[in-house]
């Protein structure tokens, strides 16, 4: 099949949850023999890859503005999705639906990757969050088929809309157990927590870092991100901290980013609005104690490995007690590795290929395809 991914910054993978999914799955289905075609962001100073994993790439120009980047970006990509053609198309994000009828006019076959609950981020204002809650609306009505990455969000899609999805969550990457890179950040195995987000407030770094603060922990804070839209926010941040609190900024060297997920003493989580996380599935793949914000979605991955917080009083009291009782957080990194094996790679790029197929075969016009989810969880 030839196959067109759209919507996202596109791979190498740098940045979030879908240019993970875009490469994992991706070079899975060009591996398989499918011709994946993925659309990409043009990053100023970079050379434009053809190729990347057996995947092809188009790289398109973007507005550079929080409002308009994604959506600019997908319009020129479905401009050229429309000239060129392909058997089903995916497209991330449901901030994206307003070029679906380009797609559909096309007669490709598209299914819509929702994503989490976007209205709820506080970067979006009071237009920024109507347009996201019709824009749910409008990818349910012009999509083929549509795509949830957690139970929460399916279920949030059936009662909302009273619409079925196809619920194909993340994989967890094997993270190797190595550290010898540590040395460079100065930092030793087993003597410090981690943080790993964006800096937005649905993130929690702030509860995280002030409740660090208000601990007694002896073990460094490393937090690793960034937010270039973010500034009044990210000072917000650093004002919290104390001197045993380590700002990395962006880490985008993936094996040194793995070494730190692995050998990190526990693992600090807190999105709250999206869907399934893979930054939270790192942290399961690398075997590492996480705790993590309490919502749904992250219950939902981390199983009885995970304990959870609200407030900073509550990440103060996880830190000290996983510093206290180191047997009670290695037995939590063993039960991480035993999660970690629902969420399997190559199990989500084949319900990704046989959604293509089923897209391929015969979407109707209606949008009335959308009417035989499968369901997985990984492995």
């Amino acid at each position: 099949m030839r196959i067109a991914l759209v919507g996202t910054r596109g791979v190498p993978a740098r940045y979030g949850g879908f240019e993970t999914c875009v490469e994992e799955v991706g070079s899975r289905l060009a591996a398989r023999g499918h011709e994946v075609t993925v659309y990409c962001r043009r990053v100023e100073g970079e050379d434009d890859r053809a190729e990347h994993l057996g995947m092809r790439l188009v790289h398109l120009a973007a507005v550079r503005s929080r409002s308009l980047e994604t959506l600019s970006h997908t319009g020129l990509s479905v401009a050229h999705l429309a000239r060129h053609g392909a058997d089903a198309a995916i497209v991330f994000n449901a901030a994206n639906a307003p070029w679906l009828p380009v797609v559909r006019a096309a007669r490709i076959p598209v299914a819509t990757h929702v994503d989490g609950l976007e209205w709820k981020r506080a970067k979006w204002g009071g237009a920024g969050k109507r347009y996201y809650r019709r824009a749910e609306a409008l990818a349910v009505r012009w999509s083929d088929a549509l795509i949830a990455d957690a139970q929460g969000i399916q279920d949030y899609y059936r009662e909302r809309f009273d619409v079925p999805t196809d619920l194909i969550t993340y994989g967890a990457p094997a993270v190797p157990q190595v550290s010898d890179r540590l040395v460079e950040l100065d930092l030793v195995a087993d003597a410090y927590h981690l943080v790993v987000a964006r800096f937005e407030p649905e993130n929690h770094v702030d509860v995280i870092v002030d409740g660090y603060r208000r601990s007694g922990a002896r073990l460094p804070l490393v937090v690793v991100g960034s937010d270039p839209y973010s500034d009044t926010y990210t000072a917000q941040v650093h004002a919290l901290a104390d001197e045993r609190v380590r700002f990395l900024g962006g880490v985008w060297d993936q094996e040194l980013l793995d070494q730190l997920y692995a050998n990190a003493r526990t693992y600090l989580h807190g999105h709250s609005v999206g869907g399934t996380n893979p930054s939270l599935l790192r942290a399961l793949g690398a075997g590492t104690a996480t705790t993590a914000f309490d919502v749904s979605f992250n219950r939902e991955v981390l199983g009885a490995s995970g304990r959870w917080f609200t407030t900073p009083e509550d990440v103060a009291r996880e830190v000290e007690l996983a510093e206290e009782d180191v047997a009670g957080t290695r037995r939590r990194a063993a039960a991480a590795l035993v999660e970690a094996a629902r969420y399997d790679w190559d199990d989500v790029a084949s319900r990704y290929e046989d959604l293509c197929r089923r897209l391929a075969g015969g979407a109707a016009d209606d949008g009335t395809a959308r009417r035989t989810p499968s369901v997985t969880r990984g492995a």
